[in-house]
């Protein structure tokens, strides 16, 4: 079953820490949706007819979106693809911008999962980091997701901020399992270049904090996290009574997905593609009916080291008989060989076929990767 994701690239401001491809200039919104519209009528055979089980609104700020405008979207998806009636459909929301009657209207248009962009609990961090919402805001925009009728809330932290302790961390966390959300993800800072915070970094006008302090937040996750009820079954990710994020566990899992809007990548199994990430020449070449997109064919070896990387992140682990039914014995005998020394030290699991991270693995992930690529 194959995805779609639709990149919104809007946002009414940036944010310090983000590198996503984004733009503050909404008064571009018609155009954008015009040519959103035309590139779904185009890439209508990018998925070869295979069934839609998760389409995910992501930016960007989707939810600088009115009702009008997402229906508009949601209607050309359903002529051009073969949406499956009990799909997956997520948006990804700013705080302020979830009203009762807005999300009573998501509701009501079919959307089925809110994936709320939170950040912090704390005012000083959404400050710090330029978010327009508040800490109270933050909190409300949950309660009223969920008397709206939204069984499946996920909510984003952010860890590894400059000047983050562990005990306003250890408060973020408890206030995020007490709410009803049934899938939290929780990333650690990257100061990419291109955002305020690389800038101000390299400046020397802030300071990234200590690794130690870095990896005490990420074990405080794991616990607290784990304690009321959420699995680990992604690095980053935590999910109550198997609330997996379907949309992202199919990235995980090789299927296929079609990428809508500009900078949004696409794969089909055998290639990737990425749209431009420029509006202007995505409107000015979508509407000449020629998307400006580049694509990688993926050799053997892409294909191999996809599956190894991504899968070694999950709860599901490498399959290794399904590793040799895909890519062959030599593959399976290789990436076993290489696993061995992380199972004799206790940072891989091997249980049946399968080989995956312990909690000891997970803290040295990178490490674990690089040594099973082929």
């Amino acid at each position: 079953m194959a995805g779609i994701y639709i990149h919104i690239p809007f946002c009414r401001k940036k944010c310090f820490y983000c590198d996503f491809y984004k733009t503050t200039a909404v008064v571009k919104k018609p155009l954008f949706l015009q040519s959103l519209h035309r590139e779904i009528d185009l890439r209508g055979p990018y998925l070869g007819g295979e069934a839609v089980g998760t389409i995910y609104l992501g930016g960007g700020t989707p939810s600088v979106l009115t009702m009008d405008e997402l229906n508009g979207i949601m209607d050309h998806l359903h002529r051009n693809f073969r949406v499956e009636q009990d799909a997956e459909i997520t948006m990804e929301a700013n705080p302020d911008d979830l009203s009762a009657e807005y999300l009573r209207e998501l509701k009501q248009s079919g959307f089925n999962r809110l994936s709320i962009g939170i950040q912090s609990f704390s005012d000083g961090d959404l400050q710090r980091m330029n978010r327009r919402h508040s800490a109270v805001q933050a909190v409300h925009s949950v309660l009223e997701a969920a008397s709206s009728g939204f069984s499946s809330v996920s909510i984003d932290l952010i860890y590894g901020l400059p000047g983050l302790s562990l005990q306003q961390w250890e408060k973020n966390i408890r206030r995020a399992v007490k709410l009803p959300v049934n899938h939290i993800s929780a990333y650690h800072l990257t100061y990419h270049e291109g955002t305020k915070f690389y800038d101000w970094l390299k400046a020397g006008q802030l300071r990234e904090i200590p690794e130690d302090d870095s990896l005490a937040q990420f074990e405080m996750l794991m616990d607290i996290t784990g304690e009321a009820g959420f699995e680990q079954y992604e690095i980053s990710n935590f999910a109550r009574d198997k609330a997996w994020s379907k949309h992202n566990s199919s990235y995980w899992n090789g299927s296929k997905y079609l990428g809508l809007g500009p900078s949004a990548h696409s794969y089909d199994g055998g290639s990737r593609q990425w749209n431009v990430a420029n509006l202007d020449q995505y409107i000015a070449s979508t509407e000449k009916g020629d998307p400006d997109f580049e694509r990688e064919i993926l050799s053997e070896t892409n294909r191999i080291n996809d599956y190894l990387i991504t899968r070694i992140r999950t709860v599901w682990g490498i399959s290794l008989n399904d590793l040799e039914r895909e890519f062959g014995e030599p593959v399976r005998r290789q990436v076993w060989q290489s696993a061995q020394s992380f199972i004799h030290s206790g940072h891989l699991m091997h249980q049946g076929d399968v080989v995956s991270l312990t909690r000891r693995g997970i803290m040295i992930s990178d490490e674990i990767m690089l040594a099973l690529v082929v």
